[in-house]
């Protein structure tokens, strides 16, 4: 049998559809699958055999259990991402009218049940295996995995004697946990390397104070007693960017550069890549520029310059595009560049857009090679922004190191939701540019601190003597962009060791300064070449026993990518403790992004992981 009815019923739903229509979708599209296959048999063939019926029923078994076990569940713990509980109740039944289950049957239909219910959520199961006859095989990776991952030495303590200065590059990237999430909703096992804790606290809003007139960003800075080692704090930084007003961001030269090599041909990877390019062509202003190139085995320019209220032809050109032949990346990168170069528009936003799995194997194909090229390039004005699609062979760091050096955003687009977040919601924070170079730097008073440790950012750490100088890149902050920093800091009274680097020649001197810190960021303006200084010292007052909503999630989030990792640093961590604080943050109820990660975190905590 083939999805594509399925398919079909769920792309004609509208996002916000309850589960109640989706479940007699899903019937109906069985239904019309049955009748497919049947008008191509032989007229000999029965009209109904027993596989049909099998195949039918199982759908319908599906369906019950996403009634009778889903929903009790749900209402129990109210928080299926996307999903609320006027949804529930409409899709409600009563469990007990039913005969009991053995443990065997229990456990199949809550397995299809929980297939289908990511299945209406738009998450689809990457083996691409025949779900909607109620037929669920067991959630396993796939028989072959060449994923790659850049190696993560988590931060460990500083001491603040000898290290009183933390510097980093700003990071905005949110692919590590749109990864993640797919991973969980499908079964696969998560690569420690793949958690990056910084990413996944940069993906979800904060109520952070907004930037004065003559600044880019609003500072908020909290602390309170660390949930996981009782002899440390933790100590959040908020940046929040100021937000443009899209009337008037400047024009746009934009080049869709598409991955159409043969590792494409999926359906969460080029099929995804198209709709999800059709989402952002609809937010478009009529004289912005579109051009399309694509590469697979060699490069080719199927479009060049052609204005966004030209849909038609943007979306035939879109819809002709078919995977297959080998990966010339960079050959296919240069093309871009130059094609951008053709059609550059002064002081607007010229960019692209590069849609992969990151499966480069012809011609410059190594990370070095390819960040050297985009790093020359960018020096143009032209940015580069890479959107990250599929499983098995996904290239995460060559991905995450195109984006960085090109000062573009890094995303992973494993459903049509995610693309409309990325590209649509938050297409102000990833088109406009309203900071780069971004750079923090946290100086620690040791009378106030003795360590900390800054949680995440391990691939974003600089040399303090690289905070002043503006020939080092640092980090581009969008639109209405939020920055996230968590330290865990050692107060001076602590019981915990902190081991000190013994000197020879130098000794500290330390001030009678009541202060803690001082968080120091340097910007540049998005045509600038000289970045600005902004100070902001912080004492006592930044300490609160009750943790603040902010912090709270924070806080959950943090946990749960130690544990994920299986952090040297996790203390008493737990999956009960993560939930504990989730289900205590005010700002949770209401915020899908946010309800949908405590039902990850629940997910985790049910499977032992």
């Amino acid at each position: 049998m083939k999805n594509e009815p399925y398919r079909r019923a769920m792309d004609g739903l509208p996002f916000s559809q309850d589960l109640e229509a989706r479940v007699l979708a899903m019937l109906e599209a069985s239904s019309q699958i049955v009748k497919e296959e049947e008008a191509m048999k032989p007229s000999r063939q029965p009209r109904w055999s027993l596989k049909k019926t099998l195949a039918l029923g199982g759908s319908v078994l599906a369906v019950a259990a996403s009634l009778v076990l889903v929903v009790p569940m749900l209402t129990q713990n109210p928080v299926l991402p996307l999903v609320n509980q006027r949804q529930i109740d409409q899709a409600g039944t009563d469990s007990n009218s039913l005969p009991p289950m053995e443990d065997s049957q229990s456990e199949t239909m809550a397995d299809a049940a929980q297939w289908m219910v990511s299945s209406a959520m738009g998450y689809i199961a990457p083996s691409g295996a025949n779900y909607i006859t109620g037929a669920v095989p067991p959630a396993q990776p796939p028989d072959w995995n060449t994923e790659e991952y850049a190696h993560v030495e988590e931060n460990r303590f500083q001491s603040v004697s000898t290290s009183p200065l933390s510097t980093f590059a700003a990071d905005v990237d949110t692919a590590s946990y749109a990864k993640l999430r797919s991973a969980i909703l499908s079964g696969l096992p998560i690569p420690p390397d793949s958690v990056r804790i910084e990413e996944m606290l940069n993906y979800f809003h904060y109520d952070y104070a907004q930037p004065r007139e003559d600044e880019p960003f609003g500072i908020t800075v909290q602390a309170a007693p660390c949930p996981w080692n009782k002899d440390t704090r933790l100590l959040l930084i908020g940046l929040q960017a100021k937000k443009v007003d899209t009337s008037s961001v400047p024009a746009q030269n934009l080049v869709f550069l598409v991955d159409v090599s043969g590792s494409m041909d999926e359906p969460n990877k080029l099929p995804l890549v198209k709709r999800a390019f059709l989402l952002l062509l609809e937010e478009l202003k009529p004289t912005d520029l579109i051009s399309v190139v694509t590469y697979a085995s060699s490069d080719r320019v199927v479009l060049d310059g052609v204005p966004a209220d030209d849909k038609t032809t943007i979306m035939a050109a879109l819809d002709q595009m078919e995977a297959g032949g080998g990966t010339a990346g960079a050959a296919g990168i240069q093309t871009a560049y130059e094609i951008a170069k053709k059609h550059f528009v002064a002081g607007g936003n010229n960019r692209i857009l590069l849609a992969t799995d990151g499966d480069l194997n012809i011609g410059v194909s190594d990370e070095g090679s390819l960040t050297r090229l985009v790093d020359s390039k960018r020096k143009e004005g032209t940015f580069l922004s890479v959107l990250g699609f599929g499983y098995g062979n996904y290239k995460d760091q060559k991905l995450e190191a195109l984006a960085d050096h090109g000062n573009g955003n890094y995303a992973y687009i494993d459903t049509i939701h995610e693309a409309r977040k990325a590209l649509v919601e938050e297409m102000g924070g990833t088109f406009h540019t309203v900071a780069k170079d971004v750079k923090l730097q946290v100086e620690f008073n040791a009378a106030k601190i003795k360590g900390y440790r800054l949680i995440g950012y391990e691939n974003r750490v600089m040399a303090a003597e690289d905070f002043a100088d503006d020939a080092r890149d640092g980090g581009e902050v969008g639109s209405g962009h939020r920055v996230t920093v968590l330290y865990e800091i050692v107060p001076v009274e602590s019981p915990m060791n902190i081991d000190d680097v013994p000197t020879k020649y130098q000794n500290t001197v330390v001030t009678g300064s009541e202060e803690w810190l001082t968080l120091s960021i340097r910007a540049k303006d998005p045509e600038g070449e000289d970045s600005k200084l902004y100070s902001y010292p912080v004492d006592q007052e930044a300490y609160q026993e009750k943790m603040s909503d902010n912090l709270r999630f924070a806080a959950a989030i943090a946990e749960f990518g130690m544990l994920l990792r299986d952090s040297k640093w996790k203390g008493s961590s737990g999956y009960d403790q993560v939930l504990e604080l989730l289900r205590g943050t005010g700002s949770l109820m209401g915020d899908v992004y946010k309800e949908e990660f405590l039902y990850l975190v629940t997910q985790v905590q049910r499977r032992g992981n």
